[in-house]
């Protein structure tokens, strides 16, 4: 169960006991904003795509969405996001549940810098209904990010 693998990874870095939760869905950034009283940016959302190096994961304000021009200037190939029916598979976590922590072995993680505006942040902890509180340089510590890039843009 892939709450149980970021649990177990968190623990080392005595993070466990911060995943928060909740008894119904947070899978999208309005139910985890109302879930947790906050605003739709400090949700960390984590969108994966297959590129020909494998699967990555860049994980975003909640309030701004791929700039697919931007993301083609970095990786040099055109937005591929993996289908709902392959996430689990490619990642290592389910549909709702995609978050940096734990995933699949080879899979690259991207911060965009869109996170920086906020003192905190909420990723998912590896289920459709959990999250953690982190700050930016906490996400990247904890992450094991490739680097922060900038392919975001406002919804």
């Amino acid at each position: 169960m892939s709450i149980e693998n970021v649990r177990e990874y968190l623990r080392k870095y005595g993070k466990d006991g911060e995943i928060i939760e909740f008894q119904e869905s947070s899978a999208t950034v309005k139910e985890a904003a109302a879930d947790l009283g906050t605003e739709d940016g400090r949700i960390a959302k984590s969108m994966s795509f297959m590129t020909e190096g494998g699967a990555i994961i860049i994980v975003l304000a909640g309030d701004m969405k791929i700039d697919n021009r931007k993301f083609k200037d970095i990786f040099h190939e055109k937005a591929r996001m993996i289908s709902p029916a392959e996430v689990e598979e490619k990642t290592g976590h389910p549909v709702g549940g995609v978050c940096p922590f734990a995933a699949k072995e080879g899979v690259r993680v991207f911060l965009d810098i869109s996170l920086r505006r906020f003192a905190t942040v909420f990723p998912a902890a590896g289920s459709p209904n959990s999250a953690i509180e982190l700050t930016p340089d906490e996400l990247e510590a904890l992450s094991g990010s490739v680097a922060w890039i900038d392919v975001a843009k406002e919804i």
